[in-house]
């Protein structure tokens, strides 16, 4: 009997084992971080149930309201809202959420104020919902200087000011990935425990992939340097083999698979969206934390995507991240479009 194999499978590092040790790390810690923590997976546990009865429960229905982004409101959209919103509330750690099905950003009662600001999107690429396709949970974690007087400005930061940010997917299974800004890992809902359990231990993005992932749709609106990355994709000049195209659709699929695989995912400004499509606060920053922290990078097609500055909550901005050298390279292109 192997019984060092028998360990590995009987030393479960939980995803709340796993904050508990990350938290002995700062001893002037008290707590608030993860308890903030363990009510995010809350609520990723009650959607990821919710999704998977969707079908049966008559829940993929339209709840028959437009959300404000002018995307049609799922019945499991407006679940998922209040779900996290209530999670995050009663948590006693938060004191502003900016939610994607929220026009306006919520600030917290005093009683229950605490010094995090979260912002998430709590149901991502729900269009998908009534085909199967994977969809998820985005968020990202802001500190805030003073509890007490919670202002929006609190919440209108670059990016790289982010403490934590992750997604959870909810797919063939639930996964959910992770950044506290030392390192990306990657948990997976064990369904006969109820427990997340570390299964993608630091993950490395590769330093350059085989796959970019676009909607080559919308490739008559691009600008010079994205369809010039494009077209050098699919017909490269230097002998090496072309890149592969994937693309799903569900931001949280997409990146998770640009996260392990490598390659790159672009959502590129175009004469139909001159701002891009993505918002900044719960889509674009989140995900390009954890491609830096995964060691790769995250492009505008102006400046780093981290240090961009909100003005609005639901402002949008195009996006270009994924493994380091194939963003260098968009990079490249978009230097020499300014220099001409």
């Amino acid at each position: 009997m192997d019984h060092a194999a028998d360990a590995m499978h009987t030393d479960l590092m939980t995803i709340t084992r796993f904050v508990l040790n990350e938290q002995s790390k700062y001893p002037e810690s008290r707590g608030d971080f993860s308890i903030l923590l363990s009510h995010i997976v809350l609520g990723c546990k009650f959607v990821c149930a919710a999704v998977n009865k969707a079908g049966l429960a008559k829940l993929i229905g339209l709840a028959g309201e437009t959300n404000v982004q002018g995307e049609e409101q799922k019945k499991l959209d407006v679940l998922s809202n209040e779900v996290f919103v209530k999670a995050l509330v009663s948590s006693g750690r938060t004191c502003i959420l900016v939610s994607e099905e929220d026009e306006e950003a919520i600030i917290v009662e005093p009683s229950k104020r605490g010094k995090y600001c979260v912002v998430f999107d709590p149901l991502d690429g729900s269009s998908n919902i009534d085909c199967g396709v994977s969809i998820g949970t985005i968020f990202g974690i802001y500190m805030i200087k003073d509890a007490g007087a919670a202002r929006l400005e609190d919440v209108l930061q670059p990016g790289k000011n982010m403490v934590a940010a992750g997604y959870c997917m909810y797919g063939s299974s639930c996964t959910l990935v992770l950044s506290t800004g030392s390192g990306v890992n990657g948990f997976t809902l064990d369904p006969s425990l109820g427990e997340f359990i570390l299964t993608h231990p630091d993950i490395k993005i590769p330093k350059k992939g085989k796959i970019y992932s676009v909607n080559e749709g919308n490739a008559k609106n691009w600008d010079g340097p994205t369809a010039k990355f494009v077209e050098k994709c699919k017909f490269p000049k230097d002998g090496s083999p072309a890149k592969s195209l994937r693309y799903i659709g569900s931001m949280v699929a997409d990146v998770h698979r640009t996260l392990l695989y490598g390659g790159v995912f672009l959502y590129p400004a175009d004469k139909k969206s001159p701002n891009g499509k993505l918002r900044v606060l719960y889509e674009v920053f989140p995900m390009s934390f954890l491609m830096e922290q995964a060691g790769g990078q995250s492009f505008t097609g102006k400046e780093r995507a981290l240090d961009l500055v909100p003005k609005k909550i639901h402002e949008r901005s195009p996006i270009f991240l994924g493994s380091y050298d194939d963003v260098e390279e968009i990079k490249a292109l978009y230097a020499a479009e300014e220099k001409a």
